[in-house]
Formats: C-alpha cells, sequence, structure tokens
C-alpha cells in the first residue's frame, strides 16, 4: 500500500488449518481457535480490467459480496481486512474494491493489513499462511502492521488511519476477511470469527 511499492518479495513457508465439523469438535473437546462462518471462490476472466496477474475489479466485488453473504452477516461486521495486498500497483485498486464490496467509507472502513509486508508473497503457500495469521489475530486479540508502508499510496490516503503500521491490541476483534485475489485471476475470500465460547490456556 505505500506510494513507492515495486513488486513483491517472495517468500517461503507452509501453514496447516485443521476444519472440522464444530459439533465433532465440542464432542472432543478440541481447542477451537476460531471458526470459518462462510466464503466463496469465483474467476472473472481476463476482461474488464482483469489479466493474468490482475483480477478485474468486478469479479472481486462479487466474491467479498459472495463471502459476505454465504456467512450470514452484514458488511458492518466486518471489522478487519487481511488483503491480498502484494506491493503493486494493484493495492490501490483492492482497498477500493473492499470498500465498495463492503459499501464502506474511509470513516468507517475495517482495518486493513497485509501479511506479506512481513512474510513475502509465499505464493501457493500464501493464502495458508495468511489464514493462520487471521486465526492467530483472532484468537490473541491483536492486528499486526504492516511493515514498509509509511508512504501511503496517494489513491488511498483517505484510509491511512485503518492501515496499522504498528501493532494494535484489540481484544474485543471479532470477524476478519481474508482474501486471495491471485493469478488466473482466480478469487478467494473467507469470513473468519473468533470462537468466543472456548477457554483458553497460553
Amino acid at each position: 500500500m505505500s506510494a513507492t511499492a515495486s513488486g513483491f518479495v517472495p517468500g517461503s513457508g507452509s501453514a496447516i488449518l485443521v476444519l472440522e465439523d464444530l459439533e465433532t469438535a465440542l464432542e472432543r473437546g478440541a481447542k477451537i481457535y476460531a471458526e470459518v462462518l462462510g466464503g466463496a471462490v469465483n474467476c472473472g476472466g481476463h476482461r474488464m480490467g482483469g489479466s493474468i496477474t490482475a483480477p478485474n475489479p468486478e469479479g472481486v466485488r462479487r466474491c467479498i459480496r459472495a463471502a459476505v453473504a454465504d456467512a450470514d452477516i452484514t458488511p458492518g461486521e466486518v471489522e478487519a481486512i487481511n488483503g491480498h495486498l502484494t506491493a503493486t500497483f494493484a493495492d490501490p485498486y483492492e482497498v477500493k474494491n473492499w470498500a465498495a464490496a463492503l459499501e464502506r467509507i474511509p470513516k468507517d472502513f475495517p482495518y486493513i493489513n497485509s501479511t506479506k509486508s512481513l512474510v513475502g508473497h509465499c505464493l501457493g503457500a500464501a493464502g495458508a499462511i495468511e489464514s493462520a495469521a487471521v486465526v492467530l489475530q483472532l484468537y490473541k486479540g491483536f492486528l499486526h502492521p504492516s511493515v514498509n508502508c509509511e508512504d501511503i499510496h496517494p489513491d488511498i490516503t483517505e484510509y491511512e488511519d485503518k492501515i496499522p503500521r504498528t501493532c494494535i491490541d484489540n481484544p474485543e476483534l471479532r470477524i476478519i476477511a481474508k482474501a486471495g485475489f491471485g493469478f488466473g485471476d482466480v478469487n478467494s475470500c473467507l469470513i473468519f470469527k473468533k470462537w468466543e465460547n472456548n477457554k483458553r490456556s497460553n
């Protein structure tokens, strides 16, 4: 989201999230970190501004709206966004697509951060790693910073207050939207919710 961003730094790594039906998890006494409320996947196609590396805006917005609908929440309930955000020209467009899809103006826009700013773009592993980051933020009640974006891109300066540059403690954080708008114009969005009935053991 920086004005001087000039492309992503490749990263590497992996993450595993164990998904389980809530009833069976409760029955066996599993330690639950978060819930997946809903999600959506689509392909916007290489048209209307889309390309092999940049999704078309309408496809992105449709994916976000479909995920929110599948989660059975309102757009106003999204408290934070963990974006795709790759330090390319597409970042300002992504922020504006989120605003349009959620119908949120800068004043009430959710916090938005980029895990890639911390670990690089892990390509095929990016979605899993960033989803794990979302789950940990919900479980521990914080938002990690987006680093190296002190000079916010001029097209999104009105959203500057919603881009954490330092870690924010937020124990009341409940819902985060996680997106991946990737190569080939394949879009995905998941809605995660803090598990509120668990007893934490640190």
